[in-house]
C-alpha cells in the first residue's frame, strides 16, 4: 500500500472519529474553552497517545525515522499564542475547521480563509523574523526522553498512565 493511499485511510477515519465524537462542533470547542467540557481534550489527547505509540514502535521496528525540528522556543512560544488567540476567536482549530466545512458549517469557512492569510503572511515575514524572533532559544533536536536520559517507552507509558488516570477521575459522576 502506498504511503499516499496510507494518509488518505487514515485521514479519513481521522475526520469520521472527529465528526462521530463531535469535536467538530463549536459548543464543544467554545465549551473547551471555558473549561465546561473536556471532549475535545480528551479527544486530542487520545490522538497524541496513538499517534506516539504508533511513531515509537514504527521506529524501534526500524519501519520509521525520527526527524525531529530543533526546539526554538521564540517560535513555540509566538506559535501558539498565535495559534491560541485563533482558536479562541474562530472556535474551531485546523483540523475542526476543515470537519466543520465539510458539515457545510460556513463559519468555518473564515477561519480556513484566516489560515491560509496567516500561512501567506508567515511565508512572507519569515526571511525577516526566523534569524532572530524563532531561533531564541534554541535547544536544537530533543525529545522528552533524551532530555530525562530514559528509555522512551518509560515515558510512554508514564504518559498513557496519567491520561488513563485524568479519564477516570474526568469521568467519574458527580454527587
Amino acid at each position: 500500500m502506498s504511503v499516499n493511499l496510507m494518509g488518505l485511510i487514515t485521514g479519513i477515519i481521522f475526520g469520521v472519529l472527529l465528526q462521530s465524537c463531535r469535536v467538530i462542533r463549536y459548543e464543544k470547542q467554545l465549551d473547551l474553552l471555558l473549561f465546561k467540557d473536556w471532549t475535545v481534550l480528551k479527544f486530542m489527547l487520545s490522538a497524541i497517545a496513538v499517534g506516539m505509540v504508533g511513531v515509537y514502535i514504527l521506529k524501534d521496528l526500524s519501519m520509521a525515522k525520527l526527524a525531529l525540528k530543533p526546539m526554538m522556543l521564540g517560535g513555540v512560544v509566538i506559535g501558539g499564542l498565535i495559534f491560541g488567540a485563533g482558536w479562541a476567536l474562530i472556535g474551531y482549530c485546523p483540523a475542526t475547521s476543515m470537519g466543520a466545512l465539510g458539515e457545510g458549517r460556513a463559519d468555518a469557512f473564515w477561519g480556513i480563509l484566516g489560515m491560509i492569510a496567516g500561512a501567506g503572511i508567515f511565508a512572507h515575514v519569515y526571511p525577516f523574523i526566523s534569524k532572530a524572533l524563532l531561533s531564541w532559544g534554541n535547544f536544537g533536536k530533543l525529545t522528552v526522553p533524551q532530555v530525562l536520559h530514559i528509555n522512551h517507552w518509560l515515558v510512554i507509558v508514564v504518559l498513557l498512565a496519567g491520561l488513563f488516570l485524568w479519564k477516570a477521575l474526568a469521568d467519574k459522576p458527580k454527587k
